[in-house]
């Protein structure tokens, strides 16, 4: 019988930005193990790795190849979780005519591991694909890549639903996130404390709602030695926790590495040597370890959380509940309830709790509206900060600590973060979480808001009492977008941590999603009036920033992708003005839903325009001047010829080679936005490299022709 050190009794699970094992939030504190080269390890050699594994510290391993019955085997008695890849000709082009076949090799070798190991305990997650190159995306087509991707993860949730499924990413194609995955794995190899920092902070806008796990992060040793390898792997594991990443896997377990089928000499990312002597930087990981990953301290302001409830008996009460156990000191937060005037027993339910929740105050008022019951709570709050959520939302467990560090770290002078539907009960609410309309926060960086909802709103005392708190006009909706407005002309900042999220559930039926934005339509004619500069004539805000809406940020209809130069750019970054919305929950992914969710697309914008014109009139006249179509139509039309061809070459930096020898011929590099690489004259030119065996590689060129 097998003996572990750690039953698990469920698979791990995502919560939130987060994991969840077994009831309990876990970071994921991972380690890379091989391949290695020929002989493979043996049974005892496994065991021992894997305790010399656990004893570290680390929680799970990453393997790059499927594994055998005895690692499964090994890694489960010593209580390591792993994430498996299964490799397949991913850095051949696998999408387009005599291609495809690729992407099937890569379903059934997905489908063939599955169907063996799937059921085995150790095994929680799988990568369908790790770093695709850009020029072979590019070659596709961004949006046709990362299709390909989530068909693969479509065929782990259909065969192993109880498994996790994600690609590993990386900068240089960033814009192949997939939309289906569980969580954004992402390999990052950046050797500057501050430019990793900062570039994590944009991995949480990236994935949206979902986790980050640092899939790879590391350094050779044999170029930068053994003690700067250690320093860097513990500031940038520090870096992770502090930016609320899920989860880091170092590169490499050891030095005894292969790549195919060649064992590598050039570098040493392991931890430990070929040998299997530790490096210092096992040392000082399992140090760090041992302080059970806690994130440096900083002093912790008081927060005032602040509730305003009309109505809500049936909801109210969850929200008091997840602010009983947030992990904040008792002595630093106090949570207010607002009671604006109900009549449906929400002071009884509320009053319920004032004996076991001492930290909990209620003030009944009458009913004066939204923006009323905001100003009362600040009137009576005690903190330094003010915090307000909605009566139907839950505070995530670290929500207050991450908005503290957000505030100790930027320096701004109010805070947000994610609002994030939690899973439905029912198929309406499931398609309104999916259906455009929702809060909303909107980013002018990866740390800087332009606006940022009522359900997630945070600011200083100082800042809330300087611009007179919320305008009273504001008794259902639109409060905190002229809030957050008064507040940037106030000259004041509003900063955004990717981990400071609420669980936000929205309408649970049709009828009140569309009352919803009616009412939204109303406010929008109120901020017309109030901000006449921030909309245009007849239509909807103007926003500087972009919208995150929740869904991963990957290459979509409207996004544009910076490739630098003749597609060489090492950070090839995906820009928008509005992120993808929220796919909707595969559970309810039914034809009637599909069927409702496109009602709803549709009516949505209708329903909110007719208001905004509606109530709009109250204020001033909207001339209303539509464009004449023809006025769109091309003057002229113009003709494109493509050709394809390919050759072979020995030299693994052909694709450079032959862009150099094309610049000497004359031909230009295209801006770094296009999807094209070289341009002369009326040519455009773009080149591919796939690996086609060892030492061999195909190099692709297509040419198009502009005909005038």
């Amino acid at each position: 019988m097998l003996k572990t050190r750690q039953i698990r009794k469920t698979r791990l699970q995502v919560d939130g930005k987060f994991f969840l094992l077994d009831g309990e939030r876990v970071f994921i504190n991972a380690v890379t193990y091989g391949p290695f080269p020929d002989p493979q390890p043996t049974p005892d050699r496994y065991l021992a790795d894997l305790k010399q594994i656990a004893k570290a510290g680390f929680n799970a391993i990453r393997i790059y190849e499927a594994p055998t019955l005895e690692l499964l085997n090994a890694a489960y008695a010593h209580g390591v979780m792993i994430f498996a890849g299964i490799h397949w000709s991913w850095d051949r082009v696998f999408r387009g005519v005599d291609a495809e076949k690729y992407l099937i090799e890569g379903k059934l070798r997905i489908a063939k591991f599955l169907k063996q190991w799937a059921n085995h305990p150790a095994l929680v997650g799988i990568y369908v694909a790790n770093e695709i190159r850009s020029d072979i995306a590019r070659w596709q087509g961004p949006a046709k890549t990362k299709q390909g991707i989530e068909e693969l993860i479509d065929l782990v949730h259909e065969l192993a639903p109880q498994l996790l499924a994600a690609y590993a990413n990386y900068p240089s194609s960033e814009y192949l996130e997939p939309e289906n995955a569980d969580f954004t794995g992402f390999n990052i190899y950046l050797e500057d404390e501050q430019n990793f920092t900062d570039y994590l902070a944009r991995l949480h806008h990236l994935a949206g709602d979902r986790p980050v796990l640092l899939s790879e992060l590391g350094m050779d040793t044999q170029s930068n030695g053994e003690e700067k390898q250690a320093e860097l792997l513990v500031w940038s594991r520090q870096a992770a926790l502090n930016t609320g990443m899920a989860g880091t896997t170092i590169f490499a377990w050891s030095d005894n590495w292969r790549v195919g089928t060649r064992v590598e000499t050039d570098w040493d990312f392991g931890i430990t040597r070929r040998d299997g002597s530790a490096k210092a930087s096992l040392d000082a990981l399992t140090e760090m370890n041992e302080l059970k990953l806690k994130p440096n301290s900083f002093p912790l302001p008081k927060i005032s959380v602040i509730i305003c409830v009309y109505n809500g008996v049936d909801r109210v009460w969850k929200a008091i509940d997840s602010l009983i156990h947030v992990n904040y000191p008792s002595d630093k937060f106090e949570v207010i309830v607002v009671d604006d005037g109900s009549n449906d027993g929400t002071q009884k339910r509320v009053a319920n709790y004032l004996e076991t929740f001492p930290n909990l105050k209620l003030i009944r008022a009458a009913h004066g509206g939204l923006s009323n019951a905001r100003n009362l709570g600040a009137r009576a709050a005690t903190g330094s900060i003010f915090a307000y959520t909605d009566d139907d939302c839950e505070a995530d467990q670290d929500w207050l600590y991450w908005i503290a560090r957000g505030y100790h770290e930027l320096g701004v002078d109010a805070m947000g973060g994610p609002n994030i539907p939690p899973t439905p009960t029912g198929e309406d609410e499931a398609v309104v979480a999916a259906a455009p309309g929702a809060p909303s926060h909107v980013m002018l960086s990866d740390r800087l808001a332009e606006h940022i909802p009522g359900c997630n709103l945070t600011v200083s005392r100082f800042a809330f009492e300087s611009i007179g708190g919320f305008s009273k006009t504001y008794r259902v909706a639109g409060d905190d977008v002229d809030f957050c407005w008064r507040l940037e002309n106030a000259g004041f900042k509003i900063g955004f941590h990717g981990a400071a999220f609420v669980w936000h559930r929205r309408r649970t039926s049709f009828f009140n999603y569309f009352k919803q934005q009616r009412g939204y339509g109303k406010a929008e004619a109120l901020l017309m009036r109030d901000h006449p500069e921030k909309f245009t004539r007849g239509n909807g805000a103007i926003w500087k920033g972009c919208v995150y809406t929740g869904g991963a940020l990957g290459a979509h209809e409207g996004s544009f992708i910076y490739s630098g130069e003749a597609g060489s750019g090492a950070y090839q970054q995906v820009t928008t003005h509005m992120m993808p919305l929220r796919k909707i929950h595969p559970s309810f992914a039914t034809p009637p839903a599909l069927r409702k969710l496109r009602i709803a697309t549709y009516l949505q914008p209708k329903i909110r325009r007719w208001a905004r014109w509606y109530y709009s009139r109250k204020w001033y006249k909207i001339i209303r001047k539509a464009p004449k179509t023809d006025d769109l139509k091309a003057s002229a039309s113009e003709a494109l010829q493509q050709e394809e061809t390919s050759q072979y070459s020995a030299d693994g930096n052909a694709r450079y080679t032959l862009i150099q020898k094309y610049l000497e011929q004359g031909w230009l590099e295209d801006h770094g936005y296009s999807e094209w690489d070289l341009i002369k004259d009326n040519q455009k030119l773009l080149i591919a490299q796939e690996m086609v065996g060892k030492d061999l590689w195909l190099i692709r060129e297509r040419r198009e022709l502009q005909i005038l």
